[in-house]
């Protein structure tokens, strides 16, 4: 394989800001390509959360003139660090207006008014970016509608730019329902002339759609599992792109991601209480033992810990667990959840936590190193999710020992194996119906499976910590991916 050039370019980027798996995608996806010996760069903005001296982030010389069409020439300033535990470049586009602000899209659950021009912006600013440090990429990667306008660009304002003559685009989506969806006036920012203002390509209800258009210019779409990739082709999964999704079902791929078995190992996870394995356990008896103090719960080795960690979001499936809540805490079990987000549900499970003190506790907010106990001292993980491109919490479940109980969606169904009871095979527990009812009787099977099959709760534990999703088979799909891109922009320009 050639070594290629490869940008990636993203809205979040783990360690520097994070809201969800996007950045953990693109925090460790470049780090498996360059193993593989690629030149990967990553570009993403500069938002205030991001510290300049604590990642040792260097001014580019020279400031970075974006043209933003009927607002005229903005300009940007550059920082460049690395990725932690690698040398892989990353680029800050720096630009007050636009990402000197709390939020990364928005603030107290309002998305910010200009969300279109703040990443129409950053989308071109990539583009100027690549030709500032004359870096020739094979392929763009976009990731999500923030950066869905660049295939849109590359094939429009950049056509006949000699530094874009070879390249690809590959969009990833991580989430269909977010879409960038606009007034149409954001056609004038964009400036690839109204001519694409069509139902064909940027038009949705006289408004633009970014990621309708970045489907319809990338040379490859890619959902983040097999599944998904399925499932977004229909009308439940589609949030009203099911049909475009179709039409290009030729360049759409399903690519699971990975996992930083760096971070995410009971091995050597520092930030839990005891390291285990799967030949020595006691240590995750200890993690059980220390969750259920940190969040004042009764100190018991003969009760399962349910853990859930994730925002508080209607996809999340939270509704579900609400509906099935009062059911659940019949059972002699314990849950502890970690995270924040819709209002009603924050009080709601605040509420739930005062009124069962023995045996729900919650941590409205998020802490990573909360979020990396609640994985090794639980004996369940729940995850009801109503959609789940991929998930990556099952995916460290598995490895931590603590059996998934999920609903059989997306990445969800892809990486999780029902138990099967007379072979003991399997790594976790599934449902499929999006109702309380159907969670409540998964959860009191795999309670029942805890408290009177030992030998088939050990043997999915052991089947589960076996398991393994590592990114470097992640990043070969996507060297395959690249390859097929570019071969597929040099036949058509050989044309």
């Amino acid at each position: 394989m050639n070594k290629l050039n490869i940008l990636i370019a993203a809205s979040e980027v783990v360690p520097f800001a994070k809201s969800g798996g996007l950045a953990d995608v693109v925090g460790a996806l470049p780090k498996a390509l360059r193993k593989l010996g690629h030149d990967v760069r990553i570009v993403m903005p500069r938002y205030y959360i991001v510290d300049k001296e604590k990642y040792n982030l260097k001014t580019l010389d020279g400031s970075l003139g974006v043209p933003m069409g009927s607002m005229g020439e903005v300009w940007a300033g550059v920082f460049e660090g690395v990725l932690p535990g690698s040398d892989i470049p990353i680029y800050f586009i720096e630009h007050e207006e636009f990402f000197g602000r709390k939020g990364l899209y928005d603030e107290d659950g309002q998305g910010y008014g200009d969300n279109d021009n703040r990443f129409i912006f950053f989308s071109k600013a990539v583009m100027q970016l690549a030709k500032k440090l004359r870096f020739k990429p094979d392929v763009i990667h976009a990731n999500d509608w923030h950066t869905a306008a660049i295939p849109i660009l590359l094939n429009t304002t950049y056509s006949n730019d000699s530094d874009f003559e070879h390249t690809g685009t590959l969009l990833s989506i991580h989430n269909l329902q977010h879409q960038g969806k606009f007034y149409k006036g954001a056609m004038d920012v964009l400036g690839v002339g109204w001519e694409h203002f069509n139902a064909n390509e940027l038009e949705e209800y006289d408004g633009i759609n970014l990621l309708k258009g970045g489907i319809v210019h990338a040379d490859a779409i890619n959902a983040v599992s097999k599944k998904y990739a399925e499932e977004i082709r229909t009308s439940e999964f589609g949030w009203g792109l099911e049909g475009l999704i179709n039409d290009k079902a030729y360049k759409l791929y399903g690519i699971l991601n990975g996992v930083d078995y760096e971070e995410w190992s009971p091995a050597v996870d520092k930030l839990i209480p005891a390291n285990f394995d799967i030949d020595d356990l006691s240590g995750k008896a200890k993690c059980k033992k220390t969750l259920q103090k940190e969040f004042k719960l009764p100190v018991r080795s003969d009760v399962p810990v349910i853990g859930l960690v994730g925002r508080l979001a209607e996809q999340k499936g939270i509704d579900l667990l609400a509906g099935a809540i009062s059911n659940l805490m019949e059972l002699d079990i314990q849950i502890v959840l970690l995270g924040a987000g819709e209002k009603w549900a924050e009080h709601f499970f605040a509420d739930v936590a005062l009124k069962y003190p023995q045996k729900f506790a919650c941590y409205i907010g998020y802490q990573n190193d909360l979020a990396h106990k609640i994985e090794a001292g639980s004996d369940l993980f729940l995850m009801p999710s109503l959609f789940e491109p991929c998930g990556l919490n099952q995916i460290y479940s598995l490895r931590y020992g603590t059996l998934p109980i999920v609903r059989a969606t997306g990445g969800l169904d892809d990486t999780i194996e029902n138990y099967e009871s007379k072979s003991k095979s399997g790594t976790g527990f599934k449902f499929y119906d999006a109702t309380p009812e159907a969670l409540n009787g998964t959860v009191k099977w795999a309670v029942d499976v805890w408290y009177n099959d030992e030998i088939g709760f050990d043997q999915l534990r052991r089947n589960a910590m076996k398991k393994r999703f590592d990114w470097s088979e992640a990043a070969k799909g996507y060297e395959e991916l690249y390859s097929h891109i570019i071969k597929g922009r040099l036949n058509s320009a050989a044309q």
